[in-house]
């Protein structure tokens, strides 16, 4: 099954989320040649795709996983929980509609 992952930001972690960014990556570059990443990406803390030292409030996910506990377990092991970047994050069930 599909889950959504909302890692939410700590604010003023900017520098360590671009230090812990290549380890983050890694890891989403395994899910993704697994065939079970679906999208990733930062969510910029203004309206712009480079927020510059605004930085970010977070990251969204959605990737494949067996289970919900799966899931969480993955996302709570995420380098940027390890790093203090990821102060909460959510895992929710998510259903696929479009695109087909």
């Amino acid at each position: 099954m599909l889950y959504a992952i909302i890692g939410r930001d700590v604010p003023g972690t900017l520098a360590q989320r671009l230090a812990i960014r290549p380890v983050h990556l890694e890891r989403l570059n395994t899910l993704l040649n697994e065939g079970r990443l679906i999208l990733a990406g930062p969510l910029p803390a203004i309206d712009s795709p480079d927020p510059g030292p605004a930085g970010f409030t977070g990251s969204l996910l959605v990737a494949e996983f067996a289970t919900l506990e799966d899931a969480r377990t993955w996302a709570e092991t995420d380098p940027y929980v390890a790093a203090g970047v990821w102060g909460a994050v959510e895992v929710y069930p998510f259903r696929k509609v479009l695109p087909a």
